[in-house]
């Protein structure tokens, strides 16, 4: 998959996500899905899903993306040991905001991709 299709199947998540187009978010992910983040890991595509729609605290939100960084294997980048570049990531800086839009946290979110398919996020917060 090309750099730009990559960071455009990351922007359909917060798209989803914030557009409560769970159809959408779930044809993104892997079934074998996993989010890492600081307060917990979910894994499976299902259980994410099931997740985001019914039981975040927070179901009013937005994710605007400052910005979006593409490494894929052949990347100038050198890999460091143990490193598997045969997988693309994707990471986005963000802010998750409330319904008034005031800021909640920000967010770096790196995704890491299987193909077409969103295999895991890793979200770090600040």
């Amino acid at each position: 998959m090309t750099r730009p299709a990559l960071v455009q199947r990351a922007r359909a998540y917060y798209d989803a996500i914030d557009g409560d187009d769970y159809d959408q978010l779930a044809s993104l992910l892997a079934p074998s899905f996993v989010h890492d983040r600081p307060d917990r890991t979910i894994e499976g595509r299902g259980r994410f899903v099931q997740f985001m729609r019914e039981e975040r605290p927070q179901t009013d939100t937005t994710h605007p993306v400052d910005a979006l960084y593409c490494r894929q294997e052949d990347s100038a980048v050198e890999p460091v040991d143990g490193d598997n570049m045969e997988t693309a990531e994707v990471a986005a800086r963000g802010r998750l905001l409330d319904a008034d839009g005031e800021r909640i946290v920000g967010f770096v979110d790196v995704f890491t991709f299987a193909g077409d398919d969103i295999e895991r996020i890793e979200t770090y917060t600040h």
